[in-house]
């Protein structure tokens, strides 16, 4: 009889965390890393401005335009797009260096650039953080006091189209006003049942 996979000999996992501004990626992935399982969270690069409260190198890792750029050129960027006139990349070499050291790797990225790493790693496991209500993206937009009102209303037009695009995920959690918790748990309870397939995702050589 064939031995059955399990968490010890399965294949890592390359987790794509996506949804709209405002959804709640940056808490949910906060909340995950004090879980203190043996993940790898890449972080990402940047060159929006630095907001109160956030480390350069730990929550993104904040670059001049110019500097971004030449990552971008030098392949050194897994996915690169330009959100609401700001630039945002994956560093390969986190990714790549995670998977190497068998560890599940999470991503933080908006949904274009969930498409482009579908294409490059279409057996990554793709999760889409939605609000429970549309209007609780206008709530924790304005309630972050970072963005203009023509800022917020371009993010919520945007939000539209990527709710949209939900079914190309794999899993939906939605992120309730007050229930962050429960969002952290499916998101969790993802990642274990991935574990026990019986057929596992294999990440490509990234």
């Amino acid at each position: 009889m064939q031995q059955a996979s399990n968490d010890n000999n399965a294949s890592p996992l390359l987790v794509v965390i996506s949804g709209p501004s405002g959804v709640g990626k940056d808490a949910a992935l906060a909340e995950l890393k004090l879980l203190d399982r043996p993940w790898r969270f890449v972080v990402t690069a940047t060159t929006r401005p630095k907001r109160e409260g956030e480390r350069d190198g730990t929550d993104y890792i904040f670059l001049d335009t110019p500097s971004f750029l030449q990552l971008r050129e030098q392949d050194e960027l897994l996915e690169s797009a330009q959100v609401f006139d700001r630039w945002y990349g994956v560093p390969r070499s986190q990714v790549r260096d995670a998977l190497g050291a068998n560890q599940d790797v999470f991503l933080k990225i908006d949904v274009q650039g969930a498409a482009t790493v579908r294409e490059i790693a279409p057996e990554a496991v793709f999760i889409f953080l939605a609000p429970g209500h549309p209007e609780d993206l206008r709530e924790r937009l304005e309630r972050r006091m970072t963005d203009g009102p023509d800022d917020i209303e371009l993010r919520l037009r945007t939000a539209t189209h990527e709710l949209a695009q939900m079914a190309d995920f794999d899993y939906v959690v939605l992120n309730r006003t007050g229930e962050l918790c429960k969002a952290v748990a499916d998101i969790e309870a993802i990642i274990k049942a991935e574990k026990c397939r019986v057929r596992p995702r294999k990440v490509p050589q990234i």
